[in-house]
């Protein structure tokens, strides 16, 4: 399993993670260290922890609202019955679904290392 070196809030991660998934990963470190960022420059640094935990959230919430706008707009196609539509939303589901799993899967790798 290959491992991927992150840096978050300037502080270096190894994450594992599947074969051939390392630039998601590095990208996703990259997203994640913008909102990290972000928050220090508001807050100044509060606490790795702290601004993990709100970068989180930030990232939560904008998933939610996603899940949220695309299962309104799912409703309004099944009304519609347009069953291409209905397919193609399924498939972006499914995408949002494993985008979640990443998440939480990077997530729970970055409390392993961290406390490790």
């Amino acid at each position: 399993m290959p491992i991927v070196n992150v840096t978050v809030n300037g502080r270096p991660y190894p994450v594992a993670c599947d074969e051939g998934q390392e630039n998601r990963i590095k990208q996703l470190a990259q997203y994640l260290d913008g909102k990290v960022a972000d928050f220090a420059r508001s807050f100044g640094q509060v606490g790795e922890s702290r601004l993990l935990l709100l970068a989180a959230l930030v990232i939560a919430d904008e998933l939610a609202e996603t899940s949220e706008a695309l299962r309104q707009h799912k409703v309004r196609d099944v009304s519609a019955d347009t069953g291409e539509s209905v397919a193609v939303q399924g498939v972006v589901a499914n995408g949002i679904e494993n985008l979640a799993a990443r998440i939480e899967a990077i997530a729970e790798r970055l409390e392993t290392s961290h406390i490790g």
